[in-house]
């Protein structure tokens, strides 16, 4: 049954690639080999849908860790394959899983809602998570699972190529990083991160919890907006 679901989902990955070679006017369809350099700039050269589709099958069939078992989808990523501006968040829960794509349940709403109100839409931004597959019941990630995973998003990352990266709570700032610093600390100040700023903020998640804090959240948008050239709303 493992088997079966995970050829369905690369089946499905590679439909989507040879879409893109169709509409790019190829009679022939070649899966190319599947080699992507962390830290090397993607927003030009072979088409960004293309290389997207390419790390999608590879993540789909991946076996690092024991989450492919439990998971009824593989969640991706969503968005703009040459975005500016890329959100990365813990890991999918019950609605995302469900449906394959990051941030569709509560949080995902107000993240959807925090996008518009910095004057973009989710179309405009990528989003994706530290872990492709959702933990059971919503647990934390463990460190082997993130480590498992950090490659896929590693290359995600390099293909998308976005100026700034939001880090959505503890376990993506720490892990993109690499530091115990608690995300109270770090959310407010830009890193630097690949040649790529990054500002850590609190998961929207965290803010349902605590909705006192989402003017600190809005505060860190702004420093965001201003880095992009976003003009702020009067």
């Amino acid at each position: 049954m493992e088997l079966n679901r995970d050829l369905r989902r690369a089946i499905s990955a590679i439909k989507t690639y040879m879409e893109i070679e169709r509409d790019a006017g190829l009679d022939e369809i070649l899966l190319p080999s599947l080699s992507l350099s962390v830290g090397v700039s993607s927003k030009s050269g072979k088409g960004l849908k293309e290389r997207l589709a390419n790390l999608e099958i590879e993540t789909a069939l991946c076996k690092g860790c024991q989450l492919y078992r439990s998971r009824n989808n593989l969640v991706f990523g969503v968005g703009s394959e040459g975005a500016d501006l890329m959100f990365i968040g813990e890991a999918p829960g019950r609605d995302e899983d469900l449906q394959g794509i990051p941030f569709v349940g509560r949080a995902g709403q107000l993240l959807t809602k925090i996008i518009e109100a910095m004057g973009l839409k989710r179309s405009d931004v990528y989003i994706a998570n530290i872990l492709k597959c959702r933990p059971p019941n919503n647990r934390d990630p463990l460190p082997t699972e993130i480590l498992a995973c950090e490659e896929n998003l590693l290359r995600q990352i390099e293909v998308i190529s976005p100026k700034v990266i939001v880090a959505l709570g503890k376990f993506a700032a720490q892990t993109l990083l690499r530091t115990q610093t608690s995300i109270s600390k770090m959310r407010g100040h830009f890193y630097n991160y690949h040649e790529i700023r990054l500002m850590p903020t609190f998961h929207p998640a965290y803010l349902l919890r605590n909705p006192g804090d989402k003017r600190l959240v809005w505060d860190d948008m702004k420093k965001v907006m201003k880095e992009l050239g976003i003009p702020l709303k009067k």
